[in-house]
């Protein structure tokens, strides 16, 4: 049985993740070794890796999803700080709020409430 699933994305320059992960979607750090940092939290969550096609409504696949309470509070956030929006703030059919916006590594970040 998989009990958890961890994204690893690589990096040269670790801190680069802090204000993103920590200070703006307000994750906690819970490891650092040097080599790699390790942001989270308490929550329980299920077990979920999804495969696509396309990321809805013809959107690029994102590289993965993050599910926040306050969908439009996080993206008022990421704007402010001038992260890239690449696909705005939008209500779509099947139940969530969302918005795309590339890391500080320039992944496709798929950030969303259900509503």
């Amino acid at each position: 049985m998989v009990k958890r699933i961890v994204a690893n994305l690589q990096t040269e320059d670790l801190s680069r993740a802090d204000y993103f992960y920590h200070h703006i979607l307000s994750l906690e750090l819970l490891m650092d070794h040097g080599w790699i940092k390790t942001f989270g939290n308490d929550e329980k969550a299920k077990v979920q890796i999804s495969f696509a096609v396309q990321g809805g409504n013809d959107t690029p696949v994102p590289d993965f999803s993050i599910e926040v309470d306050q969908v439009d509070d996080i993206h008022q956030k990421m704007k402010d700080s001038g992260f890239e929006i690449t696909y705005d703030i939008t209500d779509e059919d099947w139940g969530v709020r969302r918005f795309f916006v590339k890391d500080p590594f320039g992944k496709l970040i798929n950030i969303l409430s259900h509503q």
